[in-house]
């Protein structure tokens, strides 16, 4: 099912991410946990590339493997190190498959490289790569924004003007990246609405569950860490305190998000389930099974 309808038919849309296993032992971890969020009944789960486009294939069985279980499934496709004809093989072979819904990403430059290069016959941009898909294949698009500014962009308006774009070559729907201040989000959504962009904008969640990791995430994205927050963390004394602080707040994010208004929230699980639990459950009760 496309998530722009899903996103039209229900109340509240609950989504997660995961990344492609790196060994049998830890794909029997994503597809454990993967059932215990199922009972959550997400609207999607998204599948990413490993940086600069590693997991190509991996990324593509673990998506088929996803939908054969019953869910709607959002594949990523990246412009890292691909042509016209690599991407056009992949956009035919999940068509075959039966998978509705892409989320078109530029990617990250491979290992090493400090800017993003498009490998001949390859696109430098994302909203390239949405035009591209809508002239030739009926998938439902989905493109990634960012509340903070894209870390290479410095300009938030002209960021906020490339996601426009993407928007205006046919993206449905806009997942954010990560970001632990809501006021960043709201702030976003606002000027995202005032110039004409005016799909859905799904908030990009990502529980705090160990504080150097987390750390280092944001150092690779651009995303803050509110003082307060880091110092409340940093003064943990254990690293389940640290995990319990850092639960907390996106618990109180998440609920902020619904009592203003927000219809999806969308967690990056970092293939674990146990925090993403633990917020829905204190945030909407129990599923029902």
């Amino acid at each position: 099912m496309r998530v722009k309808d899903i996103l039209e038919e229900r109340d509240l849309v609950i989504s997660f991410e995961f990344f492609p296993p790196k060994s049998p032992q830890e794909e029997e971890a994503l597809f454990e946990n993967l059932e215990r969020l199922k009972k959550w009944n997400p609207g999607f789960v998204s599948v990413t590339y490993g940086a600069g486009g590693s997991t190509h294939d991996k990324s593509l069985e673990i998506a088929y493997a996803m939908k054969g279980q019953g869910l709607n499934v959002v594949a990523h496709l990246t412009c890292v190190g691909a042509t016209k004809d690599n991407l056009a093989r992949t956009l035919d072979w999940l068509s075959e498959k039966g998978i509705e819904n892409i989320l078109a990403l530029r990617g990250d430059p491979p290992q090493g490289e400090k800017s993003f290069r498009p490998v001949p016959g390859g696109f430098q941009y994302a909203y390239q790569l949405v035009e591209f898909i809508k002239e030739g294949w009926d998938f439902c698009i989905g493109v990634a924004g960012y509340p903070e500014g894209h870390i290479e962009n410095p300009d938030k308006e002209a960021d906020l003007r490339y996601l426009k774009l993407k928007v205006d070559k046919g993206a449905d729907f806009v997942v954010t990246q990560l970001f632990f201040d809501n006021r960043f989000f709201f702030n976003f959504l606002g000027r995202a609405r005032a110039i004409g962009i005016h799909v859905p904008i799904i908030p990009g969640i990502m529980p705090i569950t160990n504080l150097n990791q987390v750390i280092r995430f944001t150092q690779l994205c651009g995303a803050t860490i509110p003082r307060s927050l880091l110092r409340r963390l940093e003064e943990g004394k254990s690293p389940e305190e640290v995990r319990s602080r850092g639960i907390e707040h996106a618990r109180l994010q998440c609920r902020e998000l619904l009592e203003r208004g927000v219809k999806a929230l969308h967690f990056y699980t970092l293939n674990r389930s146990r925090a993403t639990e633990e917020i829905l459950t204190r945030l909407l009760g129990k599923p029902e099974v």
